[in-house]
């Protein structure tokens, strides 16, 4: 992908979209899960990334079930 076509996002742009503070975006470019990129003091993150990194997060059926424990309706 050429930079002309590489769309970025700011951290505060990343988090709105994903319903998070930038806190929690800063945490997840930290922890390695979002990758992200600084331009001197600015970080940016490709929306290409952020798109992959929200696939990653997808829920399997059956895997939040301790959530919702039987018999607590």
């Amino acid at each position: 992908m050429s930079p002309e076509t590489t769309k970025w996002l700011s951290t505060k742009e990343a988090a709105e979209m994903l319903g998070v503070t930038a806190r929690t975006v800063y945490r997840f470019i930290d922890e390695g899960n979002l990758p992200a990129y600084k331009f001197g003091r600015v970080i940016r993150v490709k929306a290409v990334d952020l798109e992959d990194f929200v696939e990653g997060c997808r829920v399997d059926p059956g895997s939040i079930s301790h959530l919702y424990p039987e018999g607590h309706h």
